[in-house]
């Protein structure tokens, strides 16, 4: 999986089609576990679920969604759809749907959405469904019925033959919020497994799923915790339960009853009830830099509050001295800032504070994690991104540290070409020709070079390549980045972690990348999209890379077992997709150019190579019409975005006028999209006419305007994104363009549009202080989606996407489910930036 950072999701479901009526109640299935309840969950009456004005129902702790959001169209089952159930502050349950599997996994087939009806008078949600290969439409009805909502599948015509005892209905929850929690099912009590260990069953195809852990028409979850506790029935179906983790690590518990043979109108009904805590309030958070704060800078913590909270007036800095006392430093008045998505925001500013030390902020009853103010807090934030995240991500190339290996050098065997007119998996696809010399499958010598994994997979997608060489290379010419604990060995593939070989880490990075990036234009003279696994048995490979290939050549003439030492005849290379897109060219020698400055003296030829090559094909592209082969995020923005792209780093390589009357022509793609290219274009005033300065400067200063709004937006002040993929990313990038122009424009931008985006990414943000950034900061994320993620581990430095606003009001990062990976999976692409701009804001606060 990977951002799409060109291509904003859309959503098929409208606002004003989300309500739904529900009912709930307290009381005990199980009187002998009264004592593990609280007093208020015992003795409650009843509580009803209200409609409120986001068109979803709610009670104290208790929200039901119906379809207010869908199934992300990119990567299939993003587990954000269906019938879902947000309980106590957490999302518990989603996919309440028909699918075809028990333990559906991420590729399985998944429906499409036709309509969704709101009855308001009637409290019920009508959604229409379809399986169009299978000719199978169906609709679910969610309808409040006294304490509970009554889920039900009808169907005009009865379950196709073929999906007779396949499609269900499901209901999946998440397992991290049952763990060591028990469950009853007819009476019959077990514990839900920390470690999935099903008995399995294999078809006459040889597909194996598990069994269900348990069956009967009675289901309770978690009857001892008030928090957690739902009951599933169902009068005229099995409710099965399973364990989807036996299938894919990143299954859930899923509650699933089949459909019946046969039967048309109302065939299946559940009755669904969520256990509500009378007068339950979500716990404050204290939003604050986990990293801490300079002296210098301004320091603003952000209270978010349940709404129905009684605010308190004041919060407290508290300085912990050496002996751990804790010392009221400032006690100060909140300002409040409003309602943002389903929470109360306040403003507690601290500011002239400035004195070092260790600190924490008291609320109420709430304390957060100490923080530091010290001048040096931002300079060693970086380290871990540079020393750790970005060599654990170098492909093809064996990554040691201390006594652990990271994965082996894999992909050695790279890259057989892609097959004709084919759409594969995650974005990338082979138009009607190759574009090279090379027939499908035929192996393209040279491309088993440099690189990094791009994201929690394998692959190396192109796009994101040239955008990390880039940013790496403005890191090292802006900021001077020396550093050196890394030994990187091409001759033997040979990384090893915490090992200086006297040569800076961020130009062997971007040599790495540089050498990826020109082994396509060797071998087949233009960017190619990128290169990946061929079998989605492979994508979800988990673990050492190494061992998703033999490492050796495929030789269709070899049986499948056969080798000799340098071939065989296992057909498992990654395939190399190399459809010519004269954007994504544009894209590649922008990097190309940019990685030329900064490896020349340290490694000549490829800079040399890399400039000539860069030059070459800006004067092919313009001497011919443009190759506009496109799909999804893997062949380059728009043509006019990457032309621009290699016009600004061409014309910073060489200095060449041609490449200033170019940019001085397009003119009309940086206004239409200043926030995208306003810090490269900042960077060329030097190069440029008086009328291209003065033309930036009013931009910039009608941008101004357009940066004060994201203070009225939201009480960050930055721009949160509401996509699949949550917005650490764009976070960043604005930060890094108000820098650069700030450099530029010292009077029109204010450093504090630079420090919120970094106080963002280190805690800053909604649903917890938690920064996002492994490793960095006092409170960091340890549970992440990287190649490691079936360990719930982290990598150090890597930064993940951050809070998903999940329809309509939903705030959520999780920390305790690293498979959410929109939420939680670490790209190289965020590195980069992530990188710059720590070195940015330290700049400016020791100028």
């Amino acid at each position: 999986m990977k951002p799409n950072f060109l291509m904003k999701h859309s959503y098929l479901i409208s606002k004003e089609k989300q309500t739904i009526n529900f009912s709930k109640h307290g009381k005990l299935a199980f009187p002998l576990l009264a004592f593990l309840f609280s007093f208020s969950s015992l003795f409650a009456q009843d509580t009803d679920l209200e409609l409120n004005e986001e068109e979803y129902f709610e009670a104290p702790g208790v929200n039901i969604l119906a379809f207010s959001n869908w199934y992300d169209g990119l990567f299939s089952d993003s587990k954000i759809s269906g019938i879902e159930i947000i309980h106590h502050g957490v999302r518990t349950a989603t996919n309440g749907d028909v699918r075809l599997h028990a333990t559906p996994e991420q590729w399985d087939a998944i429906p499409t959405f036709s309509e969704r009806k709101i009855d308001q008078a009637n409290n019920l949600i009508d959604t229409y469904q379809a399986y169009p290969d299978y000719n199978f439409e169906y609709m679910i009805r969610a309808e409040a019925k006294d304490d509970g909502v009554l889920l039900s599948v009808h169907l005009d015509e009865a379950v196709p033959e073929i999906l007779v005892g396949r499609a269900g209905l499901n209901i999946e929850f998440i397992p991290s919020a049952y763990w060591e929690k028990t469950y009853y099912m007819d009476g019959k009590s077990d514990v839900f497994p920390l470690y999935p260990s099903s008995d399995m069953k294999k078809d006459d195809s040889d597909y194996t799923s598990p069994k269900p852990m348990a069956t009967g028409q009675k289901l309770v979850l978690a009857p001892e915790d008030a928090e957690r506790r739902v009951t599933i029935t169902s009068e005229d179906a099995e409710l099965m339960l399973y364990d989807g983790r036996d299938k894919a690590q990143n299954g859930w518990y899923i509650v699933r009853s089949l459909l019946p043979e046969g039967k048309t109108g109302k065939v299946l009904e559940w009755f669904i009830s969520a256990n509500s805590i009378p007068g339950w309030t979500r716990n404050p958070i204290i939003a604050h830099s986990q990293v801490g704060y300079h002296p210098n800078q301004k320091k603003v913590a952000v209270i978010e509050l349940d709404k129905k909270a009684t605010p308190e007036q004041t919060a407290t800095l508290q300085k912990i001295s050496e002996e751990g006392k804790k010392i009221d430093v400032q006690i100060g008045e909140l300002s409040r800032w409003g309602q943002y998505t389903r929470y109360i925001y306040f403003h507690y500013d601290f500011s002239e504070v400035r004195e070092p030390g260790t600190y924490v902020i008291s609320y109420g009853e709430e304390i957060s994690a100490p923080f530091v103010i010290g001048e040096n807090i931002y300079e060693d934030a970086w380290h871990p991104t540079n020393d750790i995240f970005f060599p654990v991500q170098m492909d093809h190339m064996l990554v040691n540290e201390a006594y652990r290996v990271w994965h082996g050098a894999s992909h050695l065997d790279d890259a057989l070409q892609a097959p004709l007119d084919h759409e594969h998996f995650d974005l990338y696809a082979q138009g009607p020709t190759t574009d090279t010399q090379y027939e499908p499958g035929e192996h393209i010598p040279g491309l088993n070079i440099g690189g990094w994994y791009d994201a929690g997979d394998y692959d190396i997608r192109t796009q994101t390549q040239y955008y990390v060489v880039n940013n790496l290379v403005y890191a090292y010419e802006d900021f001077n980045l020396e550093r050196d604990q890394t030994l990187v060995d091409y001759d033997a593939k040979y990384v090893d972690i915490h090992n200086p070989d006297g040569k800076p880490d961020m130009l062997q990075q971007i040599e790495h990348g540089t050498l990826a990036l020109i082994a396509q234009h060797r071998a087949v003279g233009h960017a190619i999209p990128g290169i990946i696994v061929p079998d989605i048995s492979q994508y979800t490979h988990l673990g050492d890379g190494l061992t998703m290939t033999d490492n050796l050549i495929y030789n269709k003439n070899m049986d499948p077992l056969e080798s000799d030492g340098y071939r065989s005849g296992k057909l498992d290379d990654r395939w190399a997709f190399t459809s010519k897109s004269t954007p994504l060219n544009y894209g590649s020698i922008a990097a190309l150019a940019a990685a030329s400055r900064v490896l020349k003296g340290y490694n000549d030829s490829l800079s040399q190579e890399s400039l000539n090559t860069a030059k070459k094909v800006w004067d092919n592209e313009h001497a011919n019409e443009p190759d506009l082969f496109h799909h999804g995020n893997t062949t380059g923005g728009t043509l006019e975005d990457e032309e621009l792209k290699a016009a600004v780093e061409l014309l910073l390589a060489t200095k060449d006028q041609k490449y200033a009357d170019r940019i001085e022509e397009m003119w009309p793609v940086i206004d239409s999209n200043f926030a995208s290219h306003a810090g490269r274009a900042a960077k060329v005033i030097p190069y440029m006419s008086n009328s291209f300065e003065n033309k930036m400067k009013e931009r910039t200063r009608a941008y101004q305007s357009e940066l004060d709004a994201h203070y009225e937006e939201n009480p960050f002040g930055v721009p949160i994104g509401r996509g699949g993929w949550a917005g650490n990313g764009q976070v960043i990038a604005f930060a890094m363009n108000n820098y650069l122009l700030h450099k530029a424009f010292p009077e029109l931008i204010d450093k504090e549009y630079i420090f919120k985006g970094l106080n963002y990414i280190y805690g800053t943000h909604p649903d917890s202080s938690i920064s996002f950034v492994s490793g960095v900061g006092t409170k960091s994320k340890k549970v992440a989606y990287g190649m490691n993620r079936a360990d719930f581990s982290f990598i150090a430095g890597g930064v993940v996407p951050g809070v998903l606003i999940l329809k309509p009001d939903f705030p959520e990062n999780r920390e305790d489910w690293p498979f959410l990976w929109g939420q939680n999976e670490y790209v190289i692409s965020v590195g980069s930036t992530y990188i710059y701009l720590v070195n940015a804001v330290n700049a400016l606060l020791n100028e």
